[in-house]
């Protein structure tokens, strides 16, 4: 999906059918408003690793400029050199062109601006509209105010037109120690809306810059570059979220001091929070130094990487996206939604195999002692295309342990002593005897098979509504299975005042030893599959060419549909 520059084209679809964000943009390309260019951008920092709050950001942002024949750019906000790595930044284009997307030649990054940044800093300056201010950061929250209470201004803010030029040159140049002064914009200390009131706009900061090195030790504030960073790039539409809205006269008023060649419109939209999900960057990175997780990439983790690895599909996202929509109001999504269009995905496109998690045992006395058939199994009943594969058959085979029980209930069909059930592909067979070790625990099922029920039919037409999953013992490979669940155990995450470690779900990773009929130890690594009656399941890249590795992706059960009916 690359983003070739163009021009304004009504996007497809009534006008009730679009979200306000779009609706905006037909607006103001009907009113001739930027010349009827569509530009927005995506702008993270890289400082951590994409999340799914992020592709719904991603999605809103390329999907718009594709929509409406413009361009999207990816621009690093790198601005903060002492949280930020080259990592992060190569970890970031690999997600959003893994979700699909492609920023085509409009790569960027706030610091090709540092320059630029410095000399409209020194416009305002000389406008008698910016100052230097030695306030300490905690004297300078005390001057702040409270939203009821108006600031005080900084016993620094009369300092004339040249000694602000003097000691801002003085700043850039080094002669000051972290901390001991910043760069303020002269606004009014007395606006109800504290961000209006003298904000920072450079720091210094002496860390070195993944891409400027050591060339600078003062670095631009976020509100200040990121809309000199929009409007150098002639971005029409800034799209960002919610708790953005309080800082667009911000925004504005900088744009509008400052001689930049275009003034973008700044527009917020709720960002995404789902159960069971916890979004701050801040604290995933710190479940990553604590060592609650085994990495960005872990499969419980929300990122876009560790999603990936669990086996979720980008289309499987966008989806999502598409459907929770854009809006001002804040909500909350269950994380079951996500998780109906990853099975939808997978229902059409993974292949089918037979895995037992739990084995026991099972010997059919009957059939012949070296004798070794060959079934034919479809690989996916959804599409034919997918063609089939063949399944070795043996007299001894593996068994789900959960499809036996000596005493079964009513409504039972699985196998039980005396009962009969249909093994997948192959033969009818009946449990005759229950073999136990002496503490008691089951160890071996002793059954016979019907030779005329060979592929699920008999000639005397009778039916078997249980039928059970298998594995031969004799072809099996032993594998390890990583049975996921929700990361933080209570839909809301944390509670107030709650640790991080005190909130983590102590059965959010079960490690199973499973058998797997020889097909499911032949797939490559990222590669999803239905384990038959279990769930989907996708192979980790820690898997070996004799030992796979599966983690589960999402079990069979669509939950969703019941939530939205609820």
């Amino acid at each position: 999906m690359t983003q070739e520059a163009g021009s304004l084209a009504a996007a497809d679809g009534p006008a009730s059918s679009r979200d306000f964000v779009r609706q905006i943009v037909v607006d103001d390309g009907a009113s001739g408003k930027h010349e009827g260019r569509v530009a927005t951008r995506f702008p993270p920092e890289p400082n951590g690793y994409l999340h799914l709050g992020h592709a719904k950001s991603i999605c809103l942002n390329f999907g718009i400029s594709g929509e409406f024949g413009g361009v999207c750019h990816l621009r690093f906000d790198d601005t903060n050199p002492a949280k930020e790595e080259q990592e992060y930044v190569d970890a970031i284009q690999r997600d959003v062109r893994w979700l699909g997307f492609d920023w085509g030649g409009h790569l960027y990054y706030a610091s090709d601006y540092f320059g630029q940044m410095l000399d409209y800093a020194c416009h305002l300056i000389r406008e008698g509209l910016a100052y230097v201010c030695d306030l300490t950061p905690d004297e300078m929250r005390a001057y702040r105010g409270t939203p009821t209470e108006p600031g005080r201004e900084s016993p620094f803010r009369g300092r004339s037109v040249s000694e602000n030029l003097d000691r801002f040159a003085r700043m850039v140049a080094g002669e000051y120690e972290e901390g001991a002064c910043t760069l303020r914009a002269r606004i009014d200390m007395a606006s109800p809306n504290l961000n209006m009131r003298d904000p920072a706009m450079y720091r210094i900061k002496r860390a070195h810059h993944h891409r400027t090195g050591d060339q600078y030790v003062v670095y631009p504030m976020y509100d200040y570059a990121h809309c000199v960073s929009d409007a150098l790039e002639r971005i029409t539409h800034s799209i960002c979220t919610l708790e953005f809205e309080d800082h667009r006269p911000l925004y504005d008023w900088f744009l509008e001091h400052l001689p930049v060649p275009a003034h973008p419109r700044q527009i917020e939209f709720a960002r995404l929070n789902m159960t069971h999900v916890m979004m701050s960057k801040r604290k995933l990175l710190q479940l990553v130094q604590d060592g609650h997780v085994r990495g960005w990439d872990d499969p419980r983790m929300p990122t876009l990487s560790g999603i990936r690895r669990r086996g979720y599909s980008a289309s499987a996202v966008r989806a999502f996206c598409e459907s929770i929509g854009v809006s001002k109001a804040n909500s909350l999504v269950h994380y079951e939604h996500l998780e109906h269009f990853v099975r939808q995905d997978l229902n059409a496109n993974a292949r089918r195999v037979m895995a037992v998690l739990d084995p026991v045992r099972v010997v059919i006395e009957n059939y012949p002692q070296d004798q070794v058939e060959w079934f034919e199994a479809e690989n996916n009943p959804e599409n034919a295309a997918d063609g089939t594969r063949m399944v070795p058959f043996g007299r001894e085979i593996w068994l789900e342990r959960e499809d036996f029980t000596e005493n079964p209930p009513p409504k039972w069909f699985r196998l039980a002593p005396g009962r009969e059930i249909r093994l997948k592909h192959a033969y009818y067979i009946t449990c005759r005897e229950v073999v136990k070790d002496a503490t008691g625990a089951i160890t071996e099922l002793r059954c016979t098979y019907d030779p005329e029920s060979r592929g699920g039919g008999t000639p005397d037409g009778r039916v078997v509504r249980g039928t059970s999953h298998w594995v031969s013992v004799a072809h099996g490979v032993s594998g390890e299975v990583r049975l996921y669940d929700h990361l933080f155990a209570k839909p809301h995450g944390l509670d107030d005042g709650e640790e991080l470690a005190d909130a983590i779900n102590p059965d959010s990773l079960k490690v199973v030893e499973a058998v797997l009929e020889p097909a499911a130890a032949e797939l490559a690594a990222g590669t999803c599959v239905q384990f038959l009656r279990q769930g989907y399941f996708c192979i980790d890249p820690d898997s070996g060419p004799d030992r796979p590795v599966y983690n589960r992706t999402v079990g069979l059960r669509d939950t969703w549909a019941k939530l939205s009916r609820a």
